[in-house]
C-alpha cells in the first residue's frame, strides 16, 4: 500500500519516522517543502530536505531535530571570526550536505536529483521529493519589514509580529519530477502535522497540486499539528492567530478541509470532533504528541490503519 506524504521539518520527520518503521519505506514518498530554502555563504540549503533525510537515515540531532548527532561547528565559529553571519547554524558535517547539494546544482542538476543523491548516500529507502525544483521562497511580511522565513524564525527567533505570507514566484513554480505522480498513485496522502501556513502552505501552493489534492480528498488524512490550543512545535499557534486564523483543531480543519476528508486530532482535542465533522470532514481522536519511538509509531500504525479502512470500503 503507497503512501504518498506532504511534510515541513521536525515535527512531519518524526511521524514520517513512524511510518518509515511500521511499513515497507520504498513505498512512501515524501513531498518536502522548499520554502525554507536559503543561500548562505555560498551554498545551497534545504533545511527541511536535510531534516527529514537525517532522521529518516537515524542521523539526526535527537536534542534538536535537526543536524547531525554529535556534531560540531569549528568552521561556523571560524566564518564568525571573519565577520560572517552566524545565526543559522550549520554544522560541520551539515556543510559537507549543502557543498555537495551546491555543488550539483552548479554542475546543472536539479534540486529533486540533488535531494536523491543525498537520500542514497545516507541510505534512506523513502523516496524524498522536494515541492519544486524551482525556488519557491517563502517570505514574512512583518511589523519589522519583509523577512526570509529563516530570519524570521531563527534570526529574530519569531518575535515580529507576522502580516502577511508571500511564497516568492510561486506562480512559475512547477511540481518536481514524480510529485504529481506519487499523489495520484497513493492509495493514502498524509498531511504531517507541520505547520498548515508555512510548511504544507508552500506545497499545496505549487501549481497542481492542490488540485491533486481536491482529487484524492476522500483518501487525505491530515495530522492536526495544533494540541489544546498550542503548537507542538514552532511558531504555528502564533503565525496562526497573528493573521486571523482559529488556533484548533477546528481551525486547522477549516484550513484543510477542501484538500481533506480525515483528520486526527489529538484526545485533548475531542470535544471539537462535532464541529469539525460539521465541516464533512471525518474526525479521528488520537494521541498525536509524539515524544517516544513508540509513540511515533502508533500513530503511523493508525494512520495505516485508517488508509487501509478507505481501501477496502472504496473495493466495496
Amino acid at each position: 500500500m503507497e503512501i504518498a506524504a506532504l511534510a515541513g521539518g521536525v515535527g512531519a520527520s518524526k511521524l514520517l519516522l513512524g511510518l518509515s518503521r511500521v511499513m515497507d519505506p520504498r513505498e512512501l514518498s515524501i513531498v518536502v517543502n522548499t520554502g525554507d530554502d536559503l543561500l548562505l555563504h555560498g551554498l545551497s540549503i534545504s533545511p527541511d530536505l536535510d531534516i527529514v533525510t537525517y532522521t529518516l537515515a537515524g542521523l539526526v540531532n535527537p536534542d534538536t531535530g535537526w543536524g547531525f548527532r554529535e556534531e560540531t561547528f569549528r568552521a561556523l565559529e571560524q566564518l564568525a571570526l571573519y565577520g560572517r553571519p552566524n545565526w543559522f547554524h550549520l554544522g560541520d558535517r551539515d556543510l559537507g550536505t549543502h557543498i555537495h547539494r551546491t555543488a550539483l546544482l552548479r554542475e546543472g542538476a536539479f534540486l529533486s536529483e540533488a535531494a536523491d543523491s543525498i537520500r542514497c548516500a545516507l541510505g534512506v529507502a523513502a523516496k524524498i521529493l522536494p515541492m519544486s525544483d524551482q525556488a519557491v521562497p517563502t517570505l514574512i511580511e512583518t511589523d519589522r519589514g519583509r523577512l526570509h522565513f529563516q530570519e524570521y524564525l531563527v534570526r529574530e527567533r519569531a518575535e515580529p509580529t507576522v502580516r502577511k505570507i508571500i511564497f516568492g514566484g510561486v506562480e512559475h513554480s512547477r511540481p518536481a519530477p514524480g510529485v504529481l505522480e506519487a499523489l495520484d498513485r497513493a492509495a493514502s496522502i498524509v498531511i504531517c502535522p507541520s505547520n498548515p501556513l508555512i510548511s504544507i502552505g508552500p506545497i499545496l501552493a505549487v501549481p497542481g497540486v492542490r488540485d491533486a489534492l481536491r482529487r484524492r480528498r476522500a483518501r487525505v488524512i491530515a495530522v492536526c499539528p495544533i494540541v489544546g490550543g498550542q503548537s507542538l512545535k514552532g511558531p504555528s499557534d502564533r503565525m496562526l492567530a497573528q493573521l486571523g486564523f482559529e488556533v484548533s483543531a477546528l481551525g486547522v480543519a477549516r484550513i484543510y478541509r477542501d484538500v481533506c476528508a480525515t483528520l486526527i486530532l489529538d484526545p485533548l482535542d475531542a470535544p471539537q470532533a462535532p464541529a469539525i465533522e460539521s465541516l464533512g470532514m471525518e474526525a479521528v481522536v488520537h494521541p498525536t504528541v509524539m515524544r517516544t519511538l513508540e509513540d511515533k509509531e502508533r500513530l503511523a500504525a493508525k494512520i495505516l490503519e485508517i488508509a487501509a479502512q478507505h481501501n477496502a470500503g472504496a473495493a466495496a
